[in-house]
């Protein structure tokens, strides 16, 4: 399965090689931050996924409401439920999909550069050809494991880092599934520890990128209309204009229009106005 996952991640582990090569080579950066600018072109590239997961998320945290209402009423049947919402979702062009196309898109590059830094020191592999330094800021060696050295504090940070992106990405997510989303991080470090620590500096540069890409995007990109809310006092939109309340509290009848007038109101006789008696003496 490992292999077959492998021969699959081939080309891709290829490409990740050789920009590497080339940003060490003809662009002068070291093995370290020839990483950094890995991710940040690899990011580039995931932009539009990015606004997509964006307006997803605004589109769920704007009908919220409503689907809320959906998920009440078909409580006790689940599979009327889930077609309400699919048809909920399909009437108002919302793809709750969209906000994990990022990270799916971000899997591959991961399992890649892993690969790439495992076979980095091996014979004939990339350091073997073309030399030069493994070290990033005189801390950590980027094929030396996050336990060696001073890696534990990057894991720290990349700890940190992860957990301010997953509360800014997991807005619209309810009470528990936000605060799952904050235990991951970690959860996983005693993982990350075998990983190699130019792994960290790659989901390190990745959580910063997306913590500022995030605050970018939602300021730029406009927020979508709500719903019109409707409530008992509103008036239907063909519903008749109520007459003017007269000044002894009876309504007013307006005068009709007439078609052998060309529609202009005819006046009706004039009103006798009564006298009370015993007003004036003669």
């Amino acid at each position: 399965m490992t292999a077959g996952i492998t021969n699959i991640l081939d080309p891709l582990e290829n490409i990740l090689r050789h920009v590497l090569v080339w940003l060490h080579e003809s662009a002068g950066f070291s093995w370290a931050w020839s990483i950094v600018v890995l991710t940040i072109l690899v990011r580039i590239l995931l932009v539009p996924l990015m606004v997509r997961q964006i307006h997803s998320m605004q589109g769920l945290q704007v009908h919220a409401p409503e689907m809320k209402v959906i998920q009440q009423k078909w409580k006790h049947d689940k599979q009327r439920q889930n077609e309400e919402l699919m048809k909920f979702y399909k009437e108002n062009k919302i793809n709750p999909a969209a906000s994990c196309l990022p990270l799916v898109a971000q899997f591959p590059v991961f399992i890649s550069l892993y690969l790439v830094l495992k076979h980095f020191t091996s014979k004939g592999g990339v350091l073997d050809t073309y030399g030069g330094s493994v070290d990033w800021l005189h801390l950590v060696k980027i094929t030396a494991h996050v336990n060696v050295g001073w890696g534990p504090l990057l894991l720290v940070i990349y700890v940190a880092s992860q957990l301010s992106s997953s509360w800014f990405m997991s807005t619209t997510m309810q009470g528990a599934q936000r605060w799952m989303m904050m235990i991951l991080p970690v959860a996983f470090v005693p993982f990350l520890i075998r990983f190699p620590s130019g792994l960290m500096i790659y989901w390190l540069t990745t959580n910063l990128w997306t913590t500022g890409q995030g605050v970018i995007t939602r300021r730029l990109v406009p927020k979508p209309e709500p719903p019109p809310k409707r409530s008992s006092r509103t008036p239907a939109a063909d519903a008749p204009e109520p007459p003017p309340p007269a000044a002894n509290g009876k309504a007013v009848s307006k005068p009709k229009p007439s078609a052998g007038n060309g529609g202009k109101p005819i006046a009706g006789p004039p009103r006798r106005v009564k006298r009370k008696k015993g007003g004036h003496g003669r």
